[in-house]
């Protein structure tokens, strides 16, 4: 295998299996590569580090993966290419981009299809996630583990009160035609601007709108230039931690069974460090200044049953038993926008509005 080297610091947390370490050697076998495409800071990329920290601790210095983050591997679509030919060893990218050739994960992208995000993680965390994760296997990837990313919500320039509101403006959208045919459905223009670009789009006026989590609300500061938050949290999308085919093959068993537990337990750090970004994100919008971003209105969208159209044609291979598996998969098209005071106040609402969900 060709050894891959960049710089890269150990994390301070590669200590919770350190009962079973191995004894560390300075040259190491491996040095492989790792790329994520948010900020150093992000969850995401701290996910990363400590899943590094973790490997390299557990195999006493044998595999080194180097973490490169800000997207210095391309976009996040051009790592998923690159991780079928080896060109990245390890990446953290979101299930949107793997729709193309998966067409099958298309389901797991349908808005609200959770309750929350406990509902979520008891789905991927089990069998269902397992047979997903399997999937990745016949396109040269390998599945290790599921990323939090939020739930997404729309924000705009201008208020948006109601539907109306939406009718003909232009959303910036992930590259997704499940996520695509949503807008659509809503009266809205769908726009696939680069994630890098979003800002300097909303900052022109060549979109109107965008939709994402609060994390990276905040992160990218597209609260400077879109000031209205509406939490309606349509969707949740998770992230996925993959491994390059060609790159596993190339390893010896014992490190491919490091590698998977270093990824679980990289998950379940990412998914801690996600809950805390994203309180303090909505605590640092509470805090803005009158003049500035403290005006947002976080508005619920309740997508309701009056005037619902099935969509059932856009999950694909509907025959599956992972499709069978989940209940009411249904993308009701008609919207009512409603005030709310607090984010929590809205998620019930949305809880009691009986909109789908995945069966227990």
């Amino acid at each position: 295998m060709r050894r891959r080297t960049f710089l890269a610091g150990l994390g301070f947390a590669a200590l919770q299996l350190a009962g079973c370490a191995a004894k560390p050697q300075t040259t190491p076998d491996y040095v492989l590569t790792y790329a994520d495409n948010q900020p150093a800071g992000y969850p995401t990329t701290q996910g990363a580090q400590y899943f590094a920290d973790l490997v390299q601790q557990q195999t006493g210095g044998k595999v080194v993966i180097q973490v490169k983050a800000n997207g210095e591997y391309g976009s996040e679509q051009q790592v998923w290419e690159q991780l079928a030919i080896g060109g990245v060893d390890f990446a953290r990218v979101s299930l949107s981009v793997a729709t193309d050739d998966l067409p099958r994960l298309n389901v797991l992208l349908l808005p609200y299809l959770y309750r929350d995000a406990d509902h979520m993680w008891r789905v991927l965390d089990g069998s269902i996630g397992a047979e997903f994760l399997q999937d990745f296997t016949a396109q040269g990837r390998v599945g290790l583990s599921w990323y939090d990313a939020g739930a997404r919500s729309f924000y705009a320039r201008q208020p948006v009160r109601s539907l109306n509101d939406l009718q003909g403006k232009t959303i910036r959208v992930q590259d997704s035609q499940i996520v695509i045919d949503m807008i659509r459905l809503l009266g809205a223009v769908p726009e696939t601007t680069a994630y890098s670009d979003v800002y300097s789009a909303l900052e022109t006026g060549q979109i109107d709108a965008a939709e994402n989590n609060w994390p990276a609300y905040y992160s990218m500061e597209h609260y400077k230039v879109a000031r209205y938050y509406m939490a309606d949290e349509h969707s949740r999308v998770p992230e996925v931690q993959l491994a390059s085919g060609r790159t596993w093959d190339a390893l010896p068993e014992e490190y491919r069974q490091t590698l998977q537990a270093c990824a679980r337990a990289s998950a379940q750090y990412e998914r801690q460090l996600w809950a805390q970004e994203e309180t303090a994100a909505r605590r640092r919008n509470a805090e803005l200044p009158a003049a500035g971003a403290a005006a947002i209105p976080e508005i619920l969208c309740r997508l309701s049953a009056a005037g619902g159209r099935d969509t059932g044609r856009v999950t694909t291979e509907k025959g599956t038993s992972q499709i069978k598996r989940l209940t009411a998969l249904r993308l009701y098209c008609g919207a009512l926008f409603l005030h709310a005071h607090s984010v929590e106040q809205q998620t019930s609402q949305t809880r009691r509005s009986g909109l789908f969900a995945i069966s227990k």
